[in-house]
């Protein structure tokens, strides 16, 4: 009975997923031991897994898991330049509950649809709640990478770090917001982040490095800085990008700070680009219609310094750790 409850939620998947473009370059999709894909030139490939009571809460709903499953791959091929294509999805449940799927599958589709990406595959097995998704791509023939900062680099960061922190605490009980306006935002960016697909594949062959803030903005920053040689920045606090709904969460200067340097779950794009490209830059935060902002630059020495109009400041503690 097992056997057949999967094959059912395979058949389920496959039905709901039939409106999906079809992709040339997807021979087989759905349906065999393994796919078949037409590769031109290089593939840019992501690999993220979600784990409830780890990434998300027991009771989430469904189309959020669905949803943020895709976005954090998503991200990762942002980070790198690169256009993303195919997924393979792997879901262990505990047991098949037709409603979940549906709703979960609603999520992921309509994230999907938006970015282009056709599933192709995956894998369904009984067990706690994990989803696994595999991301495939078209590299950029620039790719960003982390590695190839330089010292005297700007340093630029997509949107605004700290309100997936935020959210995060309104979901655990430890912060009120009276303002429901403010509550819904600050949620919607911790259940849905927006990947930065367009303006990753804007800046490819114009910045120089570039990674996803996944872990917080200053762990980030020291994976850039440390897979460029070991390199250090200097941070200026006071350009760090704020909204309103970041300050109703937190009218505390030093509480804003922890969330937008430590938070973590933001997934914007930080960056780095030649002084002499600003111009290139911010042509293409128009071209991806983003916000972006500089924050800082990248210094010869390892180590980064935050000042606050000039004067160095106390880091605060550090960003997600997975162990």
């Amino acid at each position: 009975m097992a056997e057949l409850a999967e094959f059912a939620l395979i058949h389920a998947l496959q039905r709901r997923l039939q409106s999906a473009p079809a992709d040339p370059d997807t021979l087989l999709g759905i349906g065999d031991d393994a796919a078949l894909l037409r590769s031109h030139g290089v593939l840019a490939v992501a690999l993220d897994t979600l784990n409830e009571g780890v990434h998300f809460f027991p009771g989430t709903d469904p189309a959020d898991i669905g949803w943020k499953s895709l976005a954090v791959n998503l991200s990762d091929l942002a980070a790198m330049g690169a256009q993303p294509r195919w997924a393979l999805l792997s879901l262990s449940l505990p047991q098949i509950e037709p409603g979940f799927v549906e709703a979960f599958m609603a999520g992921w589709q309509s994230l999907a649809t938006s970015h282009g990406v056709q599933l192709i595959g995956g894998d369904t097995t009984r067990g706690p709640c994990s989803i696994s998704v595999t991301l495939l791509g078209q590299s950029a023939p620039q790719p960003l990478l982390r590695s190839a900062a330089q010292a005297g680099d700007d340093l630029y960061l997509s949107g605004c770090c700290g309100e997936a922190a935020a959210g995060l605490a309104l979901r655990r009980g430890d912060l009120a917001l009276a303002d429901a306006n403010a509550r819904t935002h600050l949620l919607r960016r911790l259940d849905r982040p927006q990947p930065r697909v367009a303006l990753g594949q804007a800046l490819a062959g114009v910045a120089r490095a570039a990674i996803d803030v996944s872990d917080g903005l200053l762990a980030d920053l020291q994976h850039l800085l440390t897979a460029s040689g070991g390199l250090g920045a200097e941070l200026a606090l006071e350009s760090l990008p704020e909204t309103s709904e970041l300050h109703l969460a937190a009218p505390s200067l030093a509480q804003r700070r922890q969330w937008q340097l430590a938070g973590g779950d933001d997934y914007e794009l930080l960056f780095t680009a030649a002084p002499a490209d600003r111009e290139a830059i911010a042509a293409a935060a128009a071209t991806a219609e983003t916000p972006i902002t500089r924050i800082g630059r990248l210094t010869p020495d390892s180590g980064i310094r935050l000042l606050q109009n000039g004067i160095v400041q106390e880091p605060p503690a550090t960003g997600w750790r997975h162990f």
